[in-house]
């Protein structure tokens, strides 16, 4: 039984300053709710966490749909390419150039939508199959074997509501003994008054809910004990004992229905947290407690055990501890500008004994021996959680289950691919929210073929596997550790090729139980989408250097799990620059064949009937269309910024998806090629019907017509306008450098101390920030971190 001393933190002696206590019941909404937009998404529950068994008749639908894309495509290549150069003795050099280029580009397309049909294939087959855990199983072997789970959730520049939302939702997952861990990546001490009163507010959530949390933990906690008294016996519960527990439920379940009222709602997933979270669970336990009533009333022998079993899911719904860190606080920690060095900056104190010391350097964290420093708790799993991201109650049980089991000792990370909030605002969100829903039925199909990809957004990682990946380093003297790589901002795809080439599997569990907030406007999309396509074509050469190790070793990894991985790495690249040339090269009229048409046809019939099967419209699919349109220029330049990057070989900053009250303006350049997409389609239409180039001409009007729906329904016309002004102020106002006399005075104030620290060689002047500081002591040693047993 845990006792209630257990919820000391010993991270409250390293954190900074805790902020005051408010009201956690009645969280402040930072924002108005947003404006719905016509043509938006009406509000409705999200879709249920099972998926329902695909029919027999849509398997073999599926199957026909990635044998028709084949057959056509390799058709069109037989009678409209080869027969017109072999049969037809065509030797002009244009037109067979022409064919060549078209050819490629129409190759790595189709690629690009067999993959899409194979992925969903997969996830067809996996929701026959999967059997959900009846929860008196998982219940009764978490009896037993209870391994530790530390959630971390990193966080720059959160509203404070996003983020409470987030702790809130991870406090409350029905697991034993959970720590909640806010990684806050802010300046610790912001010149703006605004970001230092949300940092305080941010600072102060872990000791408001660790409060609200504590009363319920408390009363559940007492009447554990009698319970488990009981079950020793191995005999049937009393009715007493049956009455009591179901009055504890009802109990638990209108406390979370008080906190579900009182809950501020300013968005769909303010809505969300209340409804699916808070209403959720009290739902749980109403009706879990009506059931106890219903067996009591006709004298039914419930098992001692089993009473014993439900009035502790009681208790590990309550029993976390939340605390917050700062790495910024600290002068000899990694500062890198990424969420993978937030993560790993905390991960590799992880089972060390720290204290904190003040220096003339600024303040640091010593690792020391004895009693004298705090011990930060190891864990046997990990949970990473994005602070606009919400969980389901069962998330983290059911998950770690999983990973418990016989068999999947190999498994590394374990997640479910996150869904999106229902009731989207605005028409661009909705958009949005189905291209996510979209996404995690491929990553379904992904896992069925053993292509999975670990999604940063949220996933359970078992620590052995990342003490397995890590790489250590030494910055300016320190050890710096890297269990997750920021070679890249996409350092979750990364990650699972390293945790392959290692032999750990990833897997994506066949269950809704994890969602997380769209852009709601397309400055906003325009950032996350831009890192999105960025980091791809860097990380491909990782996974085709595994792929000839592999060979060599003579263990060859499947054909479909190199197309799908593949696909996924690189697609957003071939995919923007293929349309590109499509829509500005004007290609012989002869190459246009109902063929390749047919070859298409199947990935927009599968993904209309997807996007109905998810509870949108089949129309849909033209509008996602159109939204790709727009997003062009931002996957081109992500695109441009990785082989910028490899070039280089420099990493670049994390680009945080900005929330905000109204909208974010986006860059003028994507609002100019989104314009000139538009301008220039029509263009090709006149010159096509000039030329008497009919099919070049039908496809150039469609993508202007479209471009300019997407422009005026997802963008705004006023507010493109708006955005291509800001832009061109932007452009032309210089910003003034700051004068380096004010400050050389501050650099050589202390010229004695860093002479002293750094060497006689030193420049006080220089600009460069000093290299990160090392601590006097070296850190103790702990032996080979793969071996190192399990901590509580």
């Amino acid at each position: 039984m845990e006792h209630a001393d257990d919820h000391d933190n010993p991270l409250d002696v390293l954190s900074m300053d805790p902020g005051s206590e408010r009201d956690s019941s009645k969280p402040a909404a930072p924002f108005r709710r947003r404006r719905r937009q016509w043509g938006a998404e009406r509000p409705r529950p999200p879709l249920p966490a099972m998926e329902k068994p695909a029919s027999t008749a849509a398997t073999w639908m599926g199957g026909f749909a990635i044998v028709a894309t084949v057959v056509a495509f390799v058709a069109y290549f037989a009678l409209t390419i080869v027969s017109q150069v072999i049969d037809n003795g065509i030797t002009d050099s244009t037109y067979l150039g022409q064919s060549l280029a078209y050819v490629i580009v129409m190759g790595f397309l189709i690629f690009s939508t067999f993959s899409y049909l194979l992925a969903r294939q997969g996830a067809l087959y996996r929701s026959r199959g999967h059997v959900r855990t009846p929860r008196a199983e998982i219940d009764a072997f978490m009896s037993s074997t209870r391994p530790s789970l530390t959630a971390l959730v990193p966080s720059y520049a959160e509203d404070p509501g996003v983020v409470r939302a987030t702790l809130l939702s991870a406090a409350l997952q029905e697991y034993p003994r959970l720590r909640v861990v806010l990684l806050l990546d802010d300046p610790p001490n912001p010149s703006d008054p605004a970001a230092a009163a949300s940092l305080d507010e941010c600072r102060a959530l872990p000791g408001e809910l660790q409060t609200l949390l504590d009363g319920p933990y408390e009363r559940f906690t007492h009447a554990l004990t009698a319970h488990e008294e009981a079950a020793r016996e191995n005999g049937a519960g009393t009715p007493d004992g049956i009455r009591t527990l179901a009055i504890d439920y009802r109990w638990a379940a209108t406390w979370l229905r008080e906190q579900q009222v009182g809950y501020a709602r300013a968005s769909n997933a303010d809505d969300f947290l209340a409804d699916e979270v808070l209403g959720g669970l009290a739902g749980d336990f109403e009706r879990t407690s009506q059931a106890l009533f219903d067996a009591l009333d006709q004298g039914a022998a419930i098992p001692a055990e089993r009473l014993s079993q439900l009035c502790r899911r009681l208790v590990w719904t309550f029993d976390v501890k939340l605390s917050s860190f700062e790495r910024k606080a600290y002068a000899n920690l990694p500062h890198d500008a990424n969420k993978a060095m937030n993560l790993n900056a905390y991960m590799a104190l992880m089972g060390r004994r720290v204290k904190r010391v003040e220096t003339r350097l600024g303040t640091m964290l010593r690792y020391t021996e004895g009693e004298e420093g705090v011990l930060i708790p190891d864990s046997d799993y990990l949970l990473t959680l994005d602070a606009d991201s919400v969980l389901l109650r069962e998330y983290c049980l059911r998950l770690v289950h999983h990973l418990e089991m016989p068999g999947n000792e190999r498994v590394g990370v374990i997640q479910t691919p996150y869904s999106a909030f229902r009731g989207a605002p605005t028409r661009l969100e909705r958009i949005a929210a189905a291209t996510t829903d979209i996404q995690h039925i491929l990553h379904q199909g992904l896992t069925y073929f053993d292509a999975t990809f670990w999604v940063g957004a949220n996933a359970v990682i078992r620590k052995a596997a990342l003490n397995d990946i890590v790489e250590i380093s030494f910055v300016g003297g320190q050890e710096v550790r890297r269990y997750v790589q920021d070679r890249t901002v996409i350092e979750d795809t990364e990650s699972s090729i390293d945790l392959v080439a290692h032999g750990w599997s990833l897997y994506n569990y066949p269950e809704r139980l994890s969602y997380s907030a769209t852009p709601p406007d397309f400055g906003s999309l325009a950032v996350q989408r831009a890192r999105w396509a960025n980091g791809g074509l860097l990380i491909a050469p990782k996974f085709r250097r595994l792929i000839k190790s592999r060979r060599k070793e003579g263990d060859r990894i499947r054909r479909a799990s190199i197309i799908l991985r593949t696909n996924y790495m690189a697609s957003i690249s071939w995919a923007s620059i293929g349309l590109v040339v499509l829509l500005t090269f004007p290609f012989d009229d002869r190459l246009l064949s109902p063929i390749i048409v047919a070859a298409a046809l199947p990935y927009f019939l599968a993904m209309s009937y997807d996007f109905r099967r998810l509870g949108y419209k089949r129309s849909d699919i033209f509008r996602v269309y159109a939204f790709n349109l727009i997003l062009l220029p931002v996957n081109l330049a992500g695109t441009f910024k990785s082989l910028q990057q490899a070039a280089a070989k420099s990493k670049i900053a994390f680009a945080r998806t900005p929330k905000v009250a109204n909208r974010t303006a986006a860059p003028a350049l994507y609002i100019l090629a989104a314009y000139a997409i538009a301008i220039f389609s029509f263009y090709t239409v006149a010159n096509d019907i000039r030329t008497e180039n009919w099919s070049h001409a039908a496809f150039a009007a469609f993508n202007g017509v479209l471009t300019t729906y997407a422009i005026g329904a997802f963008i705004g016309f006023r507010n493109s306008i708006a955005d291509l002004v800001l832009g061109a102020v932007h452009w032309v106002q210089v910003p003034r450098r700051p004068k380096l006399a004010d400050a050389t005075p501050q650099a050589t104030e202390n010229e004695w101390e860093s002479i002293l620290y750094f060497g006689p060689d030193h420049d006080p002047t220089s600009d460069a920030p000093p290299p990160v500081a090392m601590t006097t002591t070296a850190p103790p040693r702990h032996g080979d971190t793969r071996s190192r047993q399990r901590t509580s």
